[in-house]
């Protein structure tokens, strides 16, 4: 007993100094951390000023840690795909459908970046700290967003990092299926939606105008609406399939954007400086090669079988540029100017300088369209809907439904060109009342309920989506394979579009067409070789295996 009472003692004693030693040493660290913050440390952070950078990545991200990732980066690439405009010149590996992997590049990984980095964390601190704050609007944005995100993510990666997804203990991580992808997409736009329609606590819809002032202002009815447009995306995703739920479709549809004025639209202060502006703008010079493609300009003369107006669509010059003679011509992929002998024949670039020049000009005086240095850049609005919707309701065999939301998605796109892009069109050029009733008017745009076909209401969403929608746009296309069938006609769907073959095909493709992009080669290639074997994402064909949305 007295061996314990010595044993307890010595341990007293020893403890103690060491008690009082640690109390110091911990007051001293506390002082050394107080002075001197570990930058790489978790710092609490208001979740007003982490919402701006959010919002912004669902366009072009800007910061000094990581930039250039968004949407409109990858856009460039994914735009030659859907053939939106090509090359100026020949043997673009993107012109081709090709990608950039034999040069081991991140080019086409922006959206990758824009979700893991320039979202990721930020949208996951937002929701933590918007929860305990109560600011259930901050945390309601942030909720769609990031389904926005995962959709984008998976639509054109497929298989991505879902579940391990934004543990940064971890360095290597597992893969998740496209199916699962899209619930998760489902699961958080319900989330989003319930904490939207809260009230009271925290929530303050001048405070959040703060934050979302480049996106929603703050409107919380747009942010709802963005997010059922987000579901109503999803669940369209799959026509190919068994699954697919028309009816769905359409119920989201109907409680999505119906409005011009409740689009969702990204935009820039244009107050000076790399980001406040547009990716696309002059001021930035990324789209100097880029020219407008046959395919559209065919569209926008009434030269293309679908649309024989024989007449040039009043929306041409708003989204569009003619060239030296007034009229609408375009490039075909990886072929250059080839089939415009007549220099006079080529249209001029998209900030209006001739088709020659690759150069910025120094003001966006003569842009037009989201090619200005800070324009209103869509990224979900009414027009698209209504052809989501009207697509729904015509493979649902309601015809009249279908006419109605078509008709109304053609409206809706005049109206909103007609309001926020006539900037910079000459005033000889712009649409007016006549015109644009002659042209809705005209059977051979809006046609009678019988005679709508599939090729009616994807060929005028390409047109009310040209430019912006790329992504969306690149989804449809892959629906229907590029040039599947219309089975009320016989004939492509996209009319008179014509991927690149042979030897204008990449030739690492092996023949085939594009249907997804790899993931981001310096976050995934250098150090999550495993998983990638398990795909097979090092075959030099990768990008032409088909996604599970558009497989049967």
């Amino acid at each position: 007993m007295k061996i314990c009472i010595m044993k307890n003692n010595i341990l007293y004693k020893l403890i103690l100094p060491a008690a009082i030693s640690a109390l110091t040493f911990s007051s001293c660290t506390k002082k050394i951390d107080d002075a001197f913050a570990n930058p790489n440390a978790l710092t609490k952070q208001p979740v007003e000023e982490l919402l701006p950078g959010v919002i912004s990545n669902m366009a072009i991200q800007h910061s000094a840690n990581g930039t250039l990732y968004g949407p409109q980066n990858d856009g460039l690439y994914f735009g030659r795909y859907v053939q939106f405009w090509a090359t100026n010149g020949v043997g673009n590996q993107y012109d081709q459908m090709g990608d950039n992997f034999i040069n081991r590049s991140d080019i086409l990984g922006s959206i990758w970046a824009m979700h893991y980095y320039g979202m990721g964390a930020n949208i996951s601190r937002i929701i933590e700290w918007g929860t305990e704050e109560k600011k259930w609007d901050y945390v309601g944005v942030a909720q769609a967003v990031r389904a926005w995100g995962w959709m984008t993510l998976t639509d054109v990666h497929d298989d991505v990092i879902l579940r391990e997804a934004f543990r940064p203990e971890q360095l290597v991580f597992k893969y998740d299926p496209q199916p699962d992808v899209y619930e998760e997409v489902k699961r958080l736009c319900h989330e989003a939606l319930a904490n939207l329609s809260k009230t009271g606590d925290g929530m303050n819809s001048a405070n959040l105008a703060r934050s979302d002032r480049y996106g929603n202002g703050g409107d919380l009815n747009r942010w709802k609406k963005f997010t059922y447009g987000v579901l109503a995306r999803t669940f369209h995703r799959v026509t190919n399939k068994s699954i697919y739920q028309p009816d769905s479709v359409i119920y989201y549809a109907n409680l999505a954007m119906q409005a011009n004025n409740e689009n969702t639209n990204i935009t820039w202060s244009n107050a000076g400086g790399t980001g406040t502006y547009s990716y696309w703008s002059p001021y930035r010079g990324n789209i100097g090669v880029l020219r407008q493609s046959k395919f559209i300009a065919d569209l926008m003369s009434g030269i293309n079988t679908q649309f024989p107006t024989n007449s040039v669509d009043p929306r041409a010059p708003y989204i569009i540029r003619e060239n030296p003679l007034g009229t609408y011509k375009g490039i075909r992929p990886n072929k250059g100017s080839d089939l415009l002998t007549d220099v006079n024949e080529r249209p001029d670039n998209f900030w209006g300088g001739a088709f020659s020049i690759t150069a910025a000009p120094g003001n966006d005086d003569a842009c037009r369209y989201i090619f200005k240095n800070a324009p209103l850049f869509p990224i979900m609005t009414a027009a698209e809907i209504q052809f989501v919707k009207a697509e729904a309701m015509l493979r649902k065999r309601d015809r009249s439904g279908a006419l109605v939301a078509y008709k109304k998605g053609i409206e809706l796109n005049i109206a909103e060109l007609r309001a926020n892009y006539e900037t910079s069109v000459p005033t000889a050029l712009r649409m007016n009342d006549t015109q644009r009733d002659a042209f809705l008017n005209n059977p051979t745009i809006v046609p009678s309920a019988a005679n709508l076909t599939l090729s009616h209401i994807m060929m005028q969403k390409f047109i009310a989506m040209y430019g912006w929608g790329v992504t969306e746009v690149w989804v449809d296309m892959r629906r229907y394979n590029y040039t599947d069938l219309d089975p009320a006609t016989g004939l492509q769907v996209y009319r008179e579009f014509a991927p690149p073959t042979g030897i204008d095909l990449y030739t690492n493709n092996f023949g085939k067409r594009i249907y997804r992009v790899r993931p981001r080669y310096n976050s995934e290639y250098l150090y999550n070789v495993d998983e990638l074997n398990r795909l097979g994402a090092f075959a030099p064909d990768y990008i032409t295996k088909e996604c599970w949305f558009s497989k049967p």
